[in-house]
C-alpha cells in the first residue's frame, strides 16, 4: 500500500487487534470494579483504541482528551509541545491515559509528570502498540496491547504525515 510517497506493508490485522483490546478491556474491567476511571486519550492516534476500548469497558468510565505531539514525518523530534490542554479536575480520580503508541517514552514521561503534578488517585497507562526497542525514558505501562520493533507503523488511528488514520489494519513501513 501507497500512502503519499511510502509503501507500507501489513503488520497487525484488524481482528487481532479487537480480540487484544477485549483482553485489556477485560483487566481494566477487574482492575477499576467499584470504581469509575477517567480515560485521558491522546489525539490524535489515540481515538480508534480509545473509542474501542471504551466500548469494551462494562464499567462505569468517563473519557477526556489531551493533544501533545512530538513527531514530525517517521522519526520522533525528541520535543513535546502541548497543543490542547485538560479540562478536567483530575485532583483524587483514577485516571488511565489511553495512548496508540509508546515509542522513545519522552513524550509519554512529560504528560505523566504534568498529570502527577495535578494530584491523581491513581494514574496507569494503556497502550496499544509499545516499542520496547526505542525506548529512551522507561516507563511503567500497565497495559499494553502489543510490543513491537522499532518500525514505523500505520492504520487504525496511526498516521503518516496526516494520512493512514483510517486503515482498520496496522501497517509497517517496507524496507
Amino acid at each position: 500500500m501507497i500512502i503519499k510517497d511510502k509503501e507500507f506493508v501489513p503488520y497487525l490485522e484488524s481482528k487481532r487487534i479487537q480480540e487484544t483490546i477485549s483482553q485489556l478491556a477485560s483487566r481494566i474491567n477487574v482492575d477499576y470494579a467499584g470504581k469509575t476511571p477517567l480515560l485521558l486519550a491522546v489525539l490524535n492516534g489515540s481515538f480508534m483504541f480509545a473509542a474501542d476500548l471504551m466500548r469494551n469497558l462494562n464499567i462505569p468510565v468517563e473519557i477526556s482528551f489531551i493533544r501533545l505531539s512530538s513527531y514530525k514525518s517517521t522519526r520522533s523530534s525528541g520535543r513535546v509541545k502541548e497543543l490542547i490542554g485538560l479540562e478536567e479536575n483530575i485532583f483524587g480520580r483514577h485516571l488511565i491515559i489511553v495512548e496508540d503508541i509508546v515509542d522513545t517514552g519522552l513524550t509519554m514521561r512529560h504528560l505523566l509528570n504534568e498529570l502527577q503534578e495535578l494530584g491523581p488517585k491513581s494514574l496507569e497507562v494503556a497502550t496499544l502498540l509499545h516499542k520496547s526497542e526505542a525506548t529512551k525514558e522507561v516507563i511503567d505501562l500497565k497495559y499494553v496491547g502489543f510490543v513491537i520493533p522499532k518500525k514505523f507503523v500505520v492504520g487504525y488511528g496511526l498516521d503518516y504525515d496526516g494520512q493512514g488514520r483510517n486503515l482498520n489494519d496496522i501497517y509497517s513501513l517496507a524496507n
